[in-house]
């Protein structure tokens, strides 16, 4: 048997305290069953609802608090917005449950986690209107960071990416897509008939990279217009986020179950937006919770 890979210190940063680099969890603190959020201020409020807070730690847009919710373990973390900090979360969050951090070596028994991203979103199709929740059952991401992974064709809809870029156009010097699913045990478990199954593009950015223009010209004007009217197997793409893809990519490269489901407080197509979203907020972090 070959000899096992040690991890350098410089491939895997792990503080003086034995926490993870960026979100400063230890492994004794990670939890099976977590739920990912983008706004830190938004952990407190999912924490709000737990029986039991047993720890909260925050280290940048990074904050994390762990508990117990009707019996059940449970945690809530931050990602920041955008897919760069999700990669950096879901590695760290691996990380303490599959590498012993003694030996900076893989343990030989794998630990699954279950990922629950709850977000917001803006919708591109007039039938999602604002407050509806659509769980992201494949998410295209624009960002390209699973093309950096070995095997990412493995656990992509590779179908799906031509279909898109052919009907699209896309830009060669765009970043290429990539479309990963959602966990369909989880899907089935968190989603009923009070959520929408859509297909989400995870944008790499807010602005441009979702069609909106403030004083800089988009390269392709009718991008989110040629989007709008893409169909796969006869379904649309139903909604724009920044993670999901990157979140649920990675897992399943990593042997994680993980799934995102977002509020719409936007409608593109419509041209409206509502600022006051925090109720429906809290009754979609209400409703996971019950059944996470």
């Amino acid at each position: 048997m070959a000899d096992q890979r040690v991890i350098p210190p410089s491939e895997l940063i792990i503080n003086d305290d034995n926490s993870a680099f960026h979100i400063h969890l230890r492994p004794e603190q990670l939890r099976d069953n977590i739920i990912l959020v983008g706004d830190p201020g938004r952990v407190d409020m999912v924490a709000s609802y737990f029986d039991e807070i047993e720890y909260d730690v925050s280290s940048r847009e990074f904050h994390a608090i762990g508990g117990r919710y009707k019996g059940k373990e449970i945690m809530c973390i931050s990602h920041g917005i955008g897919p760069d900090n999700i990669e950096i979360v879901i590695t760290e969050l691996d990380a303490l449950a599959n590498v012993d951090f003694r030996t900076r070596t893989v343990k030989p028994e794998h630990r699954t986690l279950n990922m629950v991203r709850i977000g917001t979103s803006g919708s591109l199709q007039y039938d999602l209107k604002i407050g509806d929740f659509v769980i992201a059952e494949k998410g295209m991401g624009f960002d390209g960071i699973l093309n950096f992974y070995a095997d990412r064709d493995k656990v992509c809809d590779l179908a799906f990416e031509r279909d898109f870029c052919r009907h699209v156009g896309w830009d060669s010097t765009w970043a290429a897509p990539y479309v990963a699913d959602a966990d369909a045990e989880l899907v089935e478990r968190i989603g009923r008939d009070d959520m929408v199954r859509g297909y989400t593009i995870a944008a790499v950015g807010f602005y441009a990279p979702q069609g909106r223009m403030v004083r800089l010209k988009l390269r392709d004007p009718e991008l989110n217009a040629k989007i709008e009217t893409f169909r796969y197997k006869g379904r649309p793409i139903t909604n724009f986020e920044m993670e999901s893809a990157c979140l649920q990519g990675m897992a399943r490269l990593l042997g994680h179950r993980a799934m995102t489901v977002c509020c719409i407080i936007a409608q593109r197509r419509a041209e409206d937006a509502q600022t006051d979203y925090k109720p429906s907020v809290e009754r979609l972090v209400r409703t996971v919770l019950d059944r996470f």
